[in-house]
């Protein structure tokens, strides 16, 4: 049995309402009962029922299993519609991709080029699959989107189940569609930055520790603490805000005594340790002479990137060992900055609801802090053992530490970063809203799902509203709806409100309410979502909206942006263009590369220019100072050996850095090229052939 958000028993210090994990059958308002009614289990099998029957339907209502298909496949033609107009997203991912389907060492390692000179300035494990399944079909735009759908399909099944052991499948559901429907998340799952993995990652952690607290088992919590270290491999620290909630969780709730609940967690450390230790130690003990440079660092260092340039630094806005203006800088132009207004808006309390980062995930964000309060309150007479609170703790934890860090944090924060708070938004509008809904006939638990879906629908018309040109019309409706909803929920539904009906129109009536309470919650974002997907999304920084609109891989002199939009200045690249990819290469530089037999086609200045080159060409180029120019690497004597051994065969002035740019010998050898070689203009590039 397990226990159920109950009015009664924290406003009455009542027990807490038991109920099977399968019941489903919705309450009806008992006349002068102030408290909820029982909830009914569902039906057994019939004991004659076929072998069939029981693998499709189980001990469950019957529409169970086939609503959740449906919602998995809907789910998937939504993130794989149209995918191929994508193109190449990012195309600083997708040459790192494509260098992982022509070599293993790239691909383990995440170069940037299937040469190795150097890494994106991530750790690999995003890479790895799409890289995989290029290996196996052949590298293409498709190859490399359609396993980020397919992620989000299995992160929307995965919070479904996760979601459905707590409070039914109804939740569950409630909980998946909203996943699904969150505009971030359609915009990331159709890309190919690392948050698709990252996000599948967290939400499967989620699923195994609600596993282990049902019955404190420390093998469920040691699988969930492997998973965040493939986390932490997708994009480092980020990989680690979920931690305190699923701790918070587990430590308050497992069936067990306080010093096996902290052993356990021992166990879910070690997890962690093993995974994400052991790629540490893998790279840092990998001689670099057999590896690419670790781009990001200055010391050639993966815990350099980790604590630094993609680590503290982030939180803080401080340089720490990153490259000078890069992905630190709080706005363009270096480290420190004024609270990276340009990207993500001004730091603060109110970050998650403004312009940058509303319209991507803030949709049920009220909602979600609403039923997460009102959870709380009405459960804490519960056991401690009670599911529903730990998974009011584990997502609430997740939301509100997640959250107050992207909100406060001084450093670099991009609005897409948002889809890592989307399945606890989800998760908690599912819970707390099927959990009150149980509990309608008692009058402060309508008031507050009355209250929720009125400010559900009057926040979605003010997101809607600033895109103004847009559906203008969209935003009365989900305010009446609202209005409509709310007035039912505390008019009709009241204890005595429908008892002089007979009881097929209550049933229709109650129906009615439910829909009325998903479009006024739902319509806004599931229309924003709709146009997202509609339109293809390429760059650094892609958005969602109705617009497509996203920063590229560099923007010429209005400044820069790192591989996952930062912010820097500098000169714009040469050779780049439009394209499926945010920029390509002349049709002149790009037969000139295919005709180089060196192991590297060209050096350029910035991984932007490089990554365009390597796609348009398939050859292998070297990013000169990695993302932005800034890594000191090639210095200028490595970069004169590879010369004098024939490994390189033009150097591509412009990019991010420019002739002259950047740092850590950057600059030297930019220098050296332009004092020993003949320049000659190729497209509208300025190419030097090295060599004799």
């Amino acid at each position: 049995m397990t226990a159920t958000i109950s009015p009664t028993a924290g406003a009455q210090g009542g027990s807490p309402a038991g109920r099977p994990p399968a019941a489903e059958e919705q309450p009806h308002p008992v006349p002068g009962d102030g408290g909820t009614a029982p909830h009914l289990p569902a039906s057994p099998a019939p004991a004659a029922q076929g072998r069939r029957d029981r693998l499709l339907f189980g001990p469950q209502p019957r529409w169970v299993r086939p609503s959740a298909a449906l919602l998995l496949v809907v789910t998937a033609a939504l993130y794989l519609w149209n995918l191929e107009a994508t193109g190449y997203a990012n195309s600083f991912y997708a040459a790192a991709i494509q260098a992982g389907t022509k070599d293993w060492t790239a691909l383990l390692f995440g170069s940037l080029d299937a040469g190795n000179a150097i890494t994106v300035d991530k750790p690999p494990a995003a890479l790895w699959i799409p890289a995989l399944a290029g290996r196996i079909f052949g590298f293409s735009a498709l190859s490399m989107l359609i396993p980020q759908a397919l992620m989000g399909v299995a992160a929307v099944g995965l919070l479904y189940l996760t979601i459905k052991r707590v409070s039914g499948p109804a939740a569950g559901l409630l909980a998946g569609g909203a996943l699904a429907l969150t505009p971030v998340a359609a915009l990331m799952f159709r890309f190919n930055n690392p948050d698709a993995m990252l996000t599948l990652c967290l939400v499967l952690a989620a699923y195994l520790t609600t596993r282990a607290i049902e019955k404190a088992g420390w093998k469920w919590l040691a699988a969930a603490g492997a998973v965040i270290g493939l986390a932490f491999l997708s994009k480092m620290l980020q990989g680690f805000l979920i931690v305190p909630g699923l701790a918070l969780a587990y430590l308050w709730a497992a069936p067990a005594t306080l010093g096996r609940r902290l052993l356990h967690l021992l166990a879910a450390a070690a997890g962690i340790a093993v995974v994400a230790g052991s790629y540490v130690v893998l790279f840092q003990l990998t001689p670099a002479s057999v590896r690419p440079y670790m781009a990001g660092s200055e010391t050639n260092s993966f815990l350099e990137l980790t604590f630094g340039y993609n680590g503290l630094g982030r939180i803080t806005g401080s340089g720490g060992g990153m490259p000078a203006g890069g992905n630190l800088g709080g706005s363009a132009g270096g480290p420190g900055g004024t609270g990276n207004v340009g990207f993500g808006g001004a730091a603060g309390i109110t970050r998650m609801f403004g312009t940058s980062f509303g319209g991507e995930v803030s949709w049920l964000l009220p909602a979600a802090l609403i039923l997460l309060a009102a959870g709380l309150w009405f459960t804490r007479r519960e056991a401690r053992t009670s599911k529903t609170r730990a998974a009011l703790l584990l997502w609430g934890g997740w939301l509100v530490i997640t959250a107050g860090i992207f909100s406060f944090m001084s450093g670099t924060v991009h609005p897409y970063y948002a889809v890592a708070l989307a399945p606890a938004i989800a998760a908690l509008a599912g819970i707390g809203s099927l959990e009150l809904w149980r509990g309608r006939a008692y009058w402060p638990a309508r008031v507050v799902v009355a209250v929720t879906v009125l400010a559900t629908s009057v926040w979605s018309a003010v997101l809607l509203g600033r895109d103004p040109s847009w559906l203008p019309g969209l935003r009365v409706i989900v305010v009446v709806l609202g209005v409509l909803a709310a007035a039912a929920l505390l008019l009709l539904l009241r204890a005595d409100g429908m008892a002089a009906l007979p009881a097929r129109f209550r049933k229709a009536a109650t129906a009615g309410v439910v829909i009325l309470c998903l479009l006024a919650g739902g319509l806004g974002s599931t229309a924003w979502t709709l146009a997202t997907v509609a339109q293809p999304h390429s760059g650094s920084i892609p958005t969602s909206g109705p617009t497509a609109s996203a920063m590229g891989g560099g923007f010429g002199a209005a400044g820069r942006t790192g591989s996952d939009g930062t912010g820097t200045d500098g000169a714009g690249s040469a050779g780049m263009g439009g394209g499926p990819g945010g920029e390509t290469s002349s049709a002149e530089l790009t037969a000139l590369l295919k005709s180089s037999g060196a192991k590297w086609s060209a050096i350029v200045s910035g991984a932007t220019q490089a990554a365009s080159l390597e796609l348009a060409t398939g050859t292998s180029v070297i990013a000169l100072g990695g993302w932005n120019g800034g890594d000191p690497y090639p210095t200028l004597a490595q970069f004169q050996a590879m010369v004098d051994g024939g490994e390189i065969g033009y150097f591509v002035s412009g990019g991010m850095g420019g002739m002259g740019g950047g740092r850590g010998g950057n600059s030297e050898v930019a220098t050296w090229v332009a004092a020993n070689y003949q320049a000659q203009t190729v497209g509208n590039a300025t190419v030097y052939k090295l060599g004799a």
